[in-house]
């Protein structure tokens, strides 16, 4: 399996979700690699998930595994485990309450893994060290990486989104950086997107992608690009930003940044509609970009 060369690798902590909100409480199976892993899964690429987690959990990486994703995974005493509330219709806002941590990735867990990309999605700042997006960096992968994952810390078992003096060392070493409308503004005192983009693009990725509650801005250090969301109702906010990511990176690989952006604005419409990850076709898809795209 060493020599394999996957489309993507999507790394990051399962988290078990307990997720409440005017529908009511839920428990969900969620994290970077669960969302974004299967996502690129149902678009018939080859996909890796580079995950830690609790072996009482195991049923996440069988259904990986049966979604035909090769999982490389640590098993650690805990896994990552928080409360995702949304007391608000806006589903921007949410209060995360921290509950456990499986533990920081290492150099190891990365070393013999290639892949054309590797989606780093984080959920609380330490997960993943420079070090090992350095490794990646070696690999000569497209690499993209979720701000959340290194603004939130953890202040009275809430996450809370915290000045990132070591910014500069990481955005540098990757080449697409993912966050939503309040990570931006938080990191650039902006509130409008496109010029928090125009602010992150100065750190060093060459493509910007922010997504908001009516879409998504692209910002490739010359031209903005915009596609909107399309939902028919929004049950499954958690994970918004991890299925835009492995889809616009997987289909930028070959097409335009507009064209890439539309697939991950319509699986994400379609995405959103249902809680958990995608488990929709990719027919789905290409008949929601036929007729709103």
């Amino acid at each position: 399996m060493e020599n394999k060369i996957y489309d993507i690798a999507v790394l990051g902590h399962y988290t078990k979700d307990t997720i409440i909100s005017n529908e009511g409480t839920r428990h969900v199976d969620g994290g970077a690699i669960n969302y974004g892993a299967h996502m690129a899964a149902c678009l018939g690429s080859k996909v890796a998930a580079i995950t830690r987690l609790s072996s009482e959990d195991k049923h996440v990486v069988e259904k990986l595994e049966q979604a035909g994703v090769d999982v490389f995974v640590k098993y650690t005493a805990k896994s990552t485990e928080l409360v995702i509330e949304y007391p608000t219709n806006n589903p921007d806002y949410r209060i995360i309450h921290f509950k456990n941590s499986a533990g920081p990735f290492t150099v190891e867990e990365v070393n013999d893994i290639y892949s054309r990309i590797f989606a780093i999605g984080p959920s609380i700042r330490g997960e993943v060290p420079v070090n090992v997006i350095k490794k990646i960096r070696e690999k000569n992968s497209l690499i993209s990486l979720d701000v959340q994952g290194y603004i939130r810390i953890i202040e009275d078992n809430i996450l809370a989104n915290k000045e990132w003096p070591e910014i500069g060392n990481y955005l540098y070493l990757i080449n697409v950086l993912k966050a939503d409308a309040v990570e931006a503004e938080f990191l650039t005192g902006e509130n409008d997107i496109k010029k928090s983009a125009r602010i992150l693009a100065e750190y060093g990725p060459e493509e910007v992608v922010i997504t908001h509650r009516d879409g998504i801005l692209l910002y490739d250090g010359k031209k903005y690009y915009e596609s909107n969301f399309y939902p028919k109702n929004i049950v499954g906010r958690s994970g918004r930003g991890d299925t835009v990511i492995s889809t616009y990176m997987l289909k930028r690989l070959e097409n335009s940044p507009q064209k890439a952006l539309d697939w991950a604005a319509a699986a994400v419409s379609l995405k959103m509609e249902a809680e958990g990850p995608f488990m929709g076709s990719k027919k789905a898809i290409e008949d929601l970009l036929r007729k709103k795209y």
